[in-house]
């Protein structure tokens, strides 16, 4: 269960504030996140993750008091908790796909043996990559790079799955495909996904959508690029 109360957030040298009053996620809900550009939802899933700290406010994820943790406790809880699904990816272009999906692997916190390594091998065969294993992501498409940082994101079998624009860059088949994967593999694990999307389409498929314009005063400046 996600619960925030009270929380409020903004950027340096900016005039956007994040305003939640109150946000609660069930356990094991599928959640997708709506809303203008630059309200904020990117902010939220940073937020939830512990990437970003609220200037006011609590968030709990499960038992876990991330507002007050700590910056090396919040990197554990990401590592450990959370599986993050970037917007721009984040892949290591030194490293070839597989090893960009056994990533978790290298910064510690799961253990690289026979069934993380088949695990991986059976993700990639579910989004269509099996046959590119040992490519360099630089040779990949837009689309096939989504592809490997979803990959990744799953490899753990995180209880909290946050993911921003996930099929932002795929043609409308590979969407319908990752969304299966998402939705089945976070339903499989019991997991709770927090998903940002414009795609309206989508929405059906969600067990409840959390619209952003809500949190919005009408003066309220928006953040950008940045949120």
């Amino acid at each position: 269960m996600i619960s925030t109360s009270e929380l409020k957030f903004s950027y340096p040298h900016s005039d956007f504030h994040l305003v939640i009053d109150q946000l609660t996620v069930a356990a094991g809900c599928a959640t997708a996140v709506v809303g203008p550009s630059g309200s904020g939802k990117t902010t939220l899933l940073h937020l939830l993750a512990g990437i970003l700290t609220p200037d006011a406010g609590q968030i709990v994820v499960g038992d876990t008091p991330v507002h007050s943790l700590s910056e090396a406790a919040r990197r554990q809880f990401r590592l450990k908790q959370v599986g993050l699904v970037f917007q721009d990816f984040e892949l290591i272009e030194y490293l070839n796909v597989l090893d960009n999906v056994l990533l978790p692997c290298r910064i510690g916190h799961l253990s690289l043996d026979t069934a993380t390594r088949q695990r991986a091998d059976v993700l990639l065969e579910r989004v269509g990559l099996s046959g590119h294993r040992r490519k360099s992501v630089t040779r990949l498409s837009q689309g096939e790079r989504q592809r490997v940082a979803i990959c990744r994101a799953l490899l753990s079998q995180p209880p909290l799955l946050l993911a921003d624009e996930p099929t932002g860059n795929l043609d409308p088949e590979t969407s319908a495909h990752i969304m299966r994967l998402l939705l089945e593999t976070v339903k499989e694990a019991g997991a709770t996904l927090v998903m940002v999307t414009h795609d309206h389409s989508l929405l059906q498929q969600f067990d409840r959508t959390v619209d952003f314009a809500q949190f919005l005063s009408k003066d309220a400046p928006l953040a950008g690029e940045l949120a």
